[in-house]
């Protein structure tokens, strides 16, 4: 079975006047579009990184979720407001549109931007470079990467989070 390619939608940023990191997406997954939320497939290891890096269970549903990117002065958002997309594949993301970051960057006062995986970092320096000072690519946390490193992510929060 092939995955058909979709017009599709992205979510709106989460963040409030006390975030203080932004991790910065792609595209939501097909399973992040279903749950309406971001990193929805339970085999991301988003959640259970950030929840493993701030000690505290991992939260499991939309709300408890929101609750803990507030909590924890996490800003989250995706790069491309909307694309066509075949499956969850960033390799397969065309005529996309780009977020606009000033809607964040003019609101919050952030103190970094982990671009979780290349191609947000890609994404961010073709349509945002002014924002790419602040940046750094990390491993993506997509179950398909092999070169994920929860380490790496940890010590860059940490350093973000040390200021």
């Amino acid at each position: 079975m092939t995955a058909v390619v979709s017009a599709a939608e992205g979510f709106a940023p989460v963040f409030d006047a006390e975030s203080r990191v932004l991790i910065l997406g792609s595209f939501p997954s097909v399973m992040s579009r279903a749950e309406g939320f971001y990193y929805g497939n339970p085999q991301n290891r988003f959640w259970k990184m950030l929840s493993a890096f701030f000690a505290v269970p991992m939260p499991e549903t939309v709300p408890q979720k929101m609750r803990f990117l507030h909590e924890n002065h996490i800003a989250l958002w995706d790069m491309v407001a909307s694309c066509e997309v075949k499956g969850s594949a960033d390799a397969s993301i065309r005529g996309e549109q780009a977020v606009d970051l000033g809607v964040i960057l003019g609101h919050a006062p952030l103190r970094g931007i982990l671009c979780n995986g290349v191609k947000a970092y890609d994404l961010l320096a073709a349509h945002a470079p002014q924002a790419l000072p602040m940046a750094r690519r990390m491993p993506s946390t997509s179950p398909a990467n092999p070169r994920y490193s929860e380490r790496e992510w940890h010590a860059a929060l940490a350093e973000l989070f040390a200021k």
